[in-house]
């Protein structure tokens, strides 16, 4: 089913994804008053917490965000993070909050501020 909608989706003009992250996007950052880093969510995106079940986002989803990552426990496969490499991210608001929820809490011990998940979007958005 994944394969499917991924197939779909890149059939789908490149303006047309890339519309739908930007309104993701200007939503997160509106929600954090405006601001958004790249910068501080790459830093977010690397810092090493030791605090949740990974210490880390790059522990599921390697160092590269362009890359296929697996679960640490599960070793389930985990599509990129990034939209260059994997079109469908950051294009459903639903899904992006589900995973901020789910992923904070398993590398942070705690919810994702309005600014951390702008600043991640954005360095998401941003990788090439």
């Amino acid at each position: 089913m994944k394969t499917l909608l991924l197939s779909l989706m890149l059939l789908l003009p490149g303006s047309v994804l890339a519309d739908s992250q930007a309104a993701i996007a200007e939503q997160l950052r509106q929600a954090a008053n405006g601001q958004a880093s790249a910068t501080r969510g790459e830093q977010l995106f690397r810092a090493r917490t030791g605090v949740g079940e990974a210490a880390s986002c790059t522990d599921c989803h390697t160092d590269n965000p362009r890359a296929i990552g697996s679960h640490i426990r599960t070793r389930k496969a985990i599509e990129p993070l990034a939209p260059v490499a994997n079109p469908a991210r950051f294009t459903d608001m639903a899904k992006v909050e589900k995973w901020f929820r789910r992923n904070c809490q398993d590398v942070l011990g705690r919810a994702c501020t309005a600014g951390e998940k702008a600043d991640f979007a954005a360095y998401m958005i941003a990788v090439r």
